[in-house]
């Protein structure tokens, strides 16, 4: 079986074409620039590139072109598209109307656009996709969304409500929808297997670290509580978001610069983060690089991470009542061996015991990074949406048979 998955943006449409016979990766690649230009670069699995601007006005023809390339182009991997038996869309948010994978429809995409309120950087885009995905790709080709908030949707209503009025969540469905959670699915039960244990059985503190980074508590394979919240502006710095600010101060600041919401949004979520607090970059690697020049607002940006996500290992066990393992995740959590390192140091009231002889030069190998008489084991455990999303869109497919 072959399966298609598909991660849309507003300017852009990766790729990634699967055999889950072996759970391969045939083809994958990116249509970028959508809406302002085009360039598509396009990677089979032996070898072949195709790396070359195009013109794509829609997502539409960013779709066309893409059917192209798998099809017709020197680097085509399918003789046709009815060799794919199906495929699986990345959906950001499903709020509370999704809270599994589901067959794409029309009621469906229009349920997803519907969301936009809540993720307005997200599901507008995602629900474009899939309506050009369907006028290229054959109507006897199922498609299947797989939803970010989805795993989140186990959180208790404790975790989830905010102290507001009832009536913000009653009428606008304000509270926390947590994200990130295709790839905190896939980490914690790879984890369950790396250890040999039932994931119904864990106590798991899940780290995705990258440009935009959350934290989860998972206990018996199920989110209990997570870090971002009603947007992914919530939780620990990141990249170019502030993560967790006194409301107060949001409407300080705003006054004081004279911003709107609007404006005051795009601050926090576009200006804030490892670039506001340092003035240099918003990519890690620039603050480390840095951080060891002695650059004092990098050292603090890099502080800054890692002191919040002790606070969130931390809370997360006591909301637990234990912890079995700890895992890093995510472009900095994998590739990171300074920043795992000075988060799990000094954390032996906790059952953690580092060994840093295990933990250098992973760089997104899945490894135990702990010593062996620790309590807590701590693991690099390498993410992988989209085959979860295969799996998904496997399994639906399959039932539907």
């Amino acid at each position: 079986m072959k399966i298609l998955v598909i991660n849309a943006g507003s300017s852009s449409l990766k790729y990634q074409l699967l055999n889950m016979d072996d759970e391969s990766v045939i083809a994958k690649g990116n249509c970028d620039r959508i809406g302002i230009g085009g360039h598509i670069k396009h990677t089979t699995f032996d070898g072949r590139t195709i790396d070359e601007d195009c013109d794509f006005p829609t997502h539409t023809e960013a779709f066309e072109k893409l059917v192209e390339v798998l099809t017709k182009s020197d680097a085509a991997v399918l003789n046709s598209m009815d060799e794919i038996s199906a495929v699986g869309h990345r959906i950001v948010q499903g709020a509370e109307v999704f809270d599994k994978t589901t067959l794409v429809t029309d009621e469906v995409i229009q349920q997803i656009d519907d969301l936009s309120e809540l993720a307005p950087v997200h599901n507008h885009p995602h629900a474009l996709a899939l309506r050009a995905c369907k006028k290229v790709i054959p109507e006897t080709t199922p498609q299947v969304v797989v939803f970010d908030t989805a795993f989140h949707q186990t959180m208790p209503e404790k975790a989830f409500m905010y102290g507001l009025p009832f009536e913000c969540y009653e009428k606008f469905h304000v509270r926390k929808y947590g994200f990130h959670g295709t790839s905190h699915r896939f980490v914690s039960q790879a984890l369950a297997e790396a250890m040999g244990k039932d994931i119904k059985d864990l106590k798991i503190v899940s780290c995705h670290l990258g440009n935009g980074s959350s934290i989860t508590a998972v206990e018996g394979g199920k989110s209990i509580d997570t870090s971002m919240g009603f947007t992914p502006l919530d939780g620990v710095i990141m990249g170019t978001r502030c993560g967790a600010v006194d409301a107060s101060a949001v409407t300080f600041v705003a006054k004081k610069l004279g911003l709107s919401a609007g404006e005051m949004s795009e601050y926090m979520n576009k200006k804030s983060g490892f670039l506001g607090v340092s003035g240099i970059s918003s990519d890690n690697r620039d603050i480390s690089a840095a951080a060891q020049e002695g650059n004092k607002r990098a050292i603090l940006a890099g502080e800054m991470l890692r002191y919040e996500i002790k606070k969130y290992i931390g809370s997360y066990a006591a909301v637990m009542n234990g912890l079995d393992a700890v895992l890093f995740t995510g472009g900095i959590g994998e590739n990171s061996d300074d920043l795992r390192a000075d988060v799990c140091h000094d954390m032996e009231y906790l059952g953690i015991k580092f060994d840093d002889n295990a933990n250098k030069g992973l760089r997104g190998k899945l490894a135990k990074i702990s010593a062996p008489d620790s309590k807590v084991e701590v693991w690099v455990v390498p993410t992988n949406e989209e085959l979860l999303i295969a799996r998904d869109t496997k399994a639906l497919v399959e039932s539907m048979k």
